[in-house]
């Protein structure tokens, strides 16, 4: 088993930023993809950034939905069991509950999610 933990969500502007952190701890040595995910409410949770496992601690490639590129950086700390979201120029459509995923892209059944963090963007 795999446990996610988020945080930095929260309400801000329009036009401002957050930076979401996602700690995996447990069985962590099988992740080979990290990513965030959101959800809004009546809609299908959807991707928003994803990052491989590289070669380096600070590597790896990363894939972005069109709808955030430019405004939002995914990155991995020093440590492989951490991911970081910076979202900056945010809009109210960014709303949504935000997600951590880990997985094994290669074994299905590997695959865990965090319980959420709330992005509130007021306009």
């Amino acid at each position: 088993q795999v446990q996610l933990v988020e945080s930095g969500g929260g309400l801000v502007q329009a036009g401002g930023s957050l930076r979401l952190s996602c700690v995996a701890s447990g069985n962590i040595d099988s992740i080979n993809s990290m990513g965030w995910f959101r959800q809004v409410p009546g809609k299908q949770r959807e991707l928003v950034a994803s990052i491989t496992s590289g070669g380096s601690t600070a590597g790896g490639t990363t894939n972005y939905a069109d709808s955030v590129k430019g405004r939002f950086t995914i990155s991995r700390g020093n440590a492989q069991n951490t991911i970081y979201l910076q979202m900056n120029s945010l809009k109210p459509e960014d709303t949504a509950v935000y997600s951590c995923n880990a997985r094994n892209t290669y074994v299905p059944l590997y695959n865990f999610w965090g319980q959420g963090t709330q992005v509130t963007v007021s306009s």
